[in-house]
């Protein structure tokens, strides 16, 4: 029978070490972030050096998401394979190599082969970061640790923000390239750093590496009771005695546990009316984040405010940092209120705001399009909703999305289960960064932001209906949860408790 809360020691707070090593594995996220970022900006002088159209400028933001969808896929698999670690370390040097074909750069399909190498690496990122994170953090503190990937790309993308202003000063052969191929060098460094880490200890468990299991729960638990409480419940998770002593190696758990042999079934094909509801709010969220249009202003936000009526390229890029501080700012806030408002509660309120700004946005940039002249009042408008819908998104959204992913499929399905998740995620990001300009010439820009309020109210309901409360539960006792007849009876017994 499982636990509803891990117990054991001072688990109100986060152990350092488990910290610290979530952190390091979260810098993958930061290079990810500052490439979505500094390509918003690296756009504006690349069209002017290579001479690119409008088509071919979606084509360079959205092929990173089509490669990261392959990546993701592969890096399930792959991570159940070599583990969680080695997973990382392959991300890192996929980055690198594509921060150095983007930095050379020569012309426009070399700067595509290395947007797709970068965007393997961005696959395996996105879908490993947040498991990993959730594998290594207790249940008190799985929210706070598992948004740290979140906030790293937060971080990046505000650095790549950064790194457009103060590399424009650049010739233009130069200044574009050196904001692409600085990447590579933190690529680097952090596929060294990874080796340092430890292991998943879920991982572990489920290769039969019993052992090594327990000593890296020692190392990121706060006492011996809660590593001890811990492993008892991740072998039974693994479909082993809870008795079995660690000092024996389980040469096979089961065959379909080491290989990952008939996930794909159980998840897809013949799943259990809970494993079904699990994938279902798993391929919801992550369809919403990016359907609700977070990608048409991070990545086309010099073009939005364009549009509002900011015509200094200057300007433009001064915006777009504020965009990112905005971002940042609200994810950190985000970072520790997830485990104490809950998953549920934030991303409701996340998304009433998103609907509410998305709303505002469509009528100033409406008004500011059929204005022959430049309008003070629309642009100040355009630019608080611009900020406001960033801020209701990384409050909630962007970080439920990848903590609630991560956390509630069975041991035995999650690698793969979330890499699902994450195909979905990058399939709607190419969708959105590919046809944003194509959308908005066609049925105007805010009306491209009255259709993603639109989606945003779908969403709401979507997550009202069929997401419950996961805040303090443990990861082996998802399934528990899940398997209630209904998520809004689910719901209001969480309301009633909290």
């Amino acid at each position: 029978m499982g636990h509803m809360t891990e117990q054991g020691g001072d688990d109100e707070r986060f152990n350092k070490y488990a910290f610290g090593c979530v952190v390091v594995a979260s810098m993958v996220n930061i290079i990810f972030g500052y490439d979505t970022g500094v390509m918003s900006g690296a756009m504006l002088f690349i069209k002017e050096d290579l001479g690119i159209s409008d088509t071919e400028q979606e084509v360079l933001a959205g092929i990173i998401n089509i490669c990261a969808l392959v990546g993701s896929l592969a890096a399930g698999r792959t991570s159940d394979y070599i583990g969680r670690r080695y997973t990382i370390f392959i991300a890192s040097i996929l980055f690198m190599l594509g921060s150095v074909f983007m930095g050379y750069g020569p012309n426009f399909p070399i700067l595509l082969l290395g947007r797709c190498v970068a965007g393997l690496g961005v696959g395996f990122a996105l879908m490993i970061a947040p498991v990993y994170s959730s594998e290594l953090a207790s249940a008190k503190s799985r929210g706070f640790l598992s948004n740290l990937p979140e906030l790293c790309i937060g971080i990046g993308i505000l650095l790549g923000y950064i790194s457009n202003y103060l590399m424009r000063q650049f010739t233009l052969k130069l200044g574009w390239r050196l904001m692409l191929g600085i990447a590579a060098v933190p690529s680097l460094a952090l596929a060294l750093g990874i080796l340092a880490m430890p292991e998943s200890p879920r991982w572990l468990v489920m290769r039969g590496k019993l052992e090594m299991a327990k000593k890296v729960l020692f190392q990121v638990s706060n006492s011996e009771q809660e590593a001890e409480h811990r492993f008892r419940d991740i072998k039974h998770a693994a479909g082993l005695d809870e008795n079995t002593p660690e000092d024996i190696t389980v040469n096979k758990v089961t065959q379909k546990n080491q290989t990952g042999g008939g996930v794909w079934k159980e998840l897809l094909v013949r799943p259990t009316p809970c494993v079904r509801w699990m994938m279902i709010a798993i391929i919801g969220i992550h369809f919403f984040e990016h359907a609700t249009g977070i990608e048409a202003v991070m990545l086309y936000s010099p073009r939005i405010f364009k549009k509002a009526g900011v015509t200094s390229k200057d300007k433009l890029l001064l915006a777009t940092i504020g965009v990112g501080v905005t971002k940042l700012f609200f994810l950190i806030a985000s970072t520790f209120l997830i485990d104490k408002m809950g998953r549920r509660r934030l991303l409701l309120i996340s998304t009433g705001g998103m609907i509410f700004a998305l709303g505002v946005l469509g009528f100033s940039l409406t008004v500011a399009d059929k204005s022959s002249e430049k309008v003070l009042w629309t642009l100040t408008l355009s630019i608080v909703a611009t900020y406001t819908f960033v801020a209701f998104f990384n409050f909630g959204l962007a970080p439920v999305t990848w903590v609630y992913g991560s956390e509630i499929l069975p041991l035995r399905l999650r690698a793969q289960g979330v890499s699902i998740g994450v195909a979905v995620n990058r399939a709607m990001n190419a969708a959105i960064s590919m046809s944003f300009i194509t959308i908005y010439k066609a049925i105007t820009i805010g009306g491209t932001f009255f259709m993603f309020g639109g989606i945003a109210i779908i969403a709401w309901i979507f997550f009202c209906a069929f997401l419950p409360e996961t805040k303090g539960k443990a990861l082996e006792d998802m399934e528990m949860l899940f398997t209630k007849k209904s998520s809004r009876n689910v719901a209001a017994q969480n309301d009633d408790m909290s």
